[in-house]
């Protein structure tokens, strides 16, 4: 009797941990169906909205390179080099607009908001950086600096050098060793059609002897108005 009674309880607690075992795996997978479907029920119920739009300062520039960070989710974009921005965003959510030079600006979504899309165009304002005063003296004293202004020797810098470059004397010769181009036989051939109109009828006109010709070609003379082709 007693050895079949140790057999019976051993029995009946095989049985039991087997039922104990099946109740776990039941309950755990129970479990895993509720949240499961209840992690997609909350997917489903937030709800996305794609913002775009652009920064722009006060005076109707674009502000390339904005920081726009949303600070309820902690994530942000940077605006492009025109100032255009995209970001998704929550209803409810708040974003921070922030450039250097700009004060910065702050814009909420609206939470009772029902679209999945919209734009919008920050305007910031310019902010003023203030620094402390600097004063910058190349020289130790002011009388040395007196002394250097007056006694300091202006250098021959490029646009000196253009200038000489540009004397009468230089353009003739610069011009002399130019050849004709387009535009110059273009004009001269437009020249030669107006002067047969002008002299259509009679014989062509000598310039020989015309004293404002004459003066013309005196006057032109060193000035590059005349051209010797090679």
């Amino acid at each position: 009797m007693p050895v079949v009674s140790e057999w019976g309880y051993l029995l009946e607690y095989r049985k039991m941990r087997k039922v104990l075992i099946i109740l776990f795996f039941f309950s755990l997978s129970t479990a895993f169906t509720q949240t499961k479907n209840l992690a997609a029920t909350l997917k489903d119920s937030i709800q996305y909205i794609q913002m775009t739009g652009i920064v722009i300062s006060d005076s109707m520039y674009r502000i390339p390179f904005t920081r726009i960070i949303d600070i309820t989710t902690d994530r942000g974009v940077i605006a492009d080099y025109y100032g255009y921005f995209a970001i998704v965003v929550h209803p409810g959510d708040t974003l921070l607009f922030s450039s250097l030079g700009y004060k910065r600006k702050m814009y909420v979504v609206s939470d009772t908001t029902t679209i999945d899309n919209f734009s919008l165009v920050q305007v910031l304002k310019m902010d003023t950086l203030s620094s402390d005063p600097v004063e910058v003296y190349p020289w130790p004293s002011r009388e040395q600096f007196a002394d250097y202004f007056v006694n300091m020797d202006v250098p021959d810098d490029d646009l000196q050098r253009a200038k000489q470059r540009l004397t009468p004397q230089e353009m003739a010769f610069v011009g002399a060793l130019m050849t004709g181009d387009a535009m110059m036989a273009y004009n001269t051939g437009q020249n030669s059609y107006y002067q047969s109109l002008y002299t259509r009828g009679q014989g062509p006109q000598n310039n020989l002897l015309n004293p404002s010709a004459w003066a013309d070609f005196l006057n032109g003379i060193g000035t590059g108005a005349y051209r010797i082709s090679p």
